[in-house]
């Protein structure tokens, strides 16, 4: 399709370039601490380089406008545009009261294994994956425990054979779901033969579900919970309208507990630290997002299709020495760079200071990291195009 045809075709506009300098925001402005470079195009932290939907700028405006920005609630309305979201995109249904609230998806990691483990405990991962796992196991006396995910010919599987292994001696598994980094969307029939694993070793499982809107087709998400009423009993799901729709800095986060002892648990911990309150223009967002985001959502994943055919198509005419891991869920690319034989720091240092190229490195995943970067293409064409040149 032309862009002109696109453009007359779809209500938004994904083209649009956005200055995000100066705003405080870690992508753009933390580039000199965290690259040695104030040059690099940042393509590493996992937000997007897109308008925050209108209809939430619009919502939250409104709120806004009242002079007072007291104390507030989640309202019945908050908790039902969950409820319908999730019914309508997954087909899963939920109860109201299954739903509590985090200040986003990894203080929730750090909850659940205060709420449901203690130190000591065994806590099975799968690398390479999101290393925020990695620091709350650790920050919280928990031994972790890796069930390695296998590269076969590109694409990731799960070595169910080693984590029935692990999973003898553990007391949960963190399922990262769709998995973040190599955009795998794991299927109806992987997820159950983990669960059906974790379930014979009584292994609880927290599904962090944070990227379940973002799928390529002809991908499906299957919530972990929604498997069967005898999973949904043992998982802790992680979501978030953040990554959506842009949002994480309003920290807002649902974590969806069925069973009402491992709910209230969750909650004890949570209150601890008196941070249920969270914040209004937080739900305020939400709650927009989940109410009028299905459009919007639709022509996202189908911009962010195109920017992967574009940077697919480049690779292998351009870059045959690399190799780009099939995408069918998120907007994170994962790129092996190993054929090239340069040791990661090398990847690192020329990928900063000679093609100015703000990655996320491989290695900071875990094992099976090395050799990797993980490359963020929710950003206009326009700078995917620069991407590659500079490439």
């Amino acid at each position: 399709m032309s862009r002109l045809l696109r453009l007359l075709t779809t209500m938004y506009n994904f083209d649009k370039i956005i200055s995000r300098e100066n705003t405080a925001n870690v992508k753009y402005d933390m580039r000199q601490s965290y690259f040695g470079s104030q040059e690099v195009l940042p393509m590493w932290v996992a937000d997007m380089d897109f308008e925050t939907p209108p209809f939430i700028t619009e919502a939250v405006r409104k709120r806004a406008a009242h002079p007072v920005y007291g104390y507030s609630f989640r309202t019945d309305q908050y908790f039902q545009s969950i409820t319908s979201w999730l019914q309508r995109r997954f087909n899963w249904k939920i109860e109201r009261e299954w739903i509590l609230f985090t200040p986003g998806v990894v203080p929730a990691f750090n909850f659940a294994l205060q709420a449901f483990t203690k130190p000591g405990d065994r806590i099975i991962v799968q690398p390479p994956v999101y290393f925020p796992f990695f620091n709350a196991i650790r920050n919280n006396g928990r031994v972790q425990v890796e069930n390695q995910l296998l590269n076969k010919d590109g694409s990731y599987v799960i070595d169910f054979e080693d984590l029935k292994e692990k999973a003898r001696d553990a007391s949960m598994l963190f399922l990262c779901s769709p998995h973040n980094p190599t955009g795998r969307c794991w299927t109806r029939k992987e997820l159950t033969e983990l669960c059906n694993i974790c379930l014979e070793n009584d292994v609880l499982i927290l599904s962090d579900e944070i990227h379940a809107d973002l799928i390529l087709p002809p991908f499906s998400h299957h919530p972990t919970a929604a498997l069967s009423d005898e999973i949904a009993e043992k998982t802790i799901t992680c979501i978030a309208p953040s990554k959506t729709f842009n949002i994480a800095g309003l920290a807002t986060s649902s974590v969806i507990i069925r069973d009402q002892e491992l709910r209230e648990k969750f909650e004890q911990a949570v209150e601890k630290v008196h941070v249920a309150g969270g914040n209004l223009f937080g739900a305020v967002a939400s709650q927009a997002g989940y109410e009028h985001g299905d459009q919007w959502l639709d022509e996202l994943m189908e911009y962010i299709q195109g920017n992967y055919d574009l940077l697919k198509a480049a690779i292998e005419i351009e870059f045959p020495q690399l190799r780009l891991t099939p995408l069918e869920a998120t907007y994170l690319c994962w790129i092996d760079f190993s054929r090239t034989g340069l040791p990661d720091d090398e990847i690192r240092e020329r990928l900063i200071h000679k093609s100015e190229l703000g990655f996320a490195h491989g290695p900071i995943f875990g094992n099976g990291g090395e050799g990797f970067q993980r490359m963020n293409i929710a950003a206009p064409r326009v700078v995917i195009e620069e991407s590659m040149e500079r490439l």
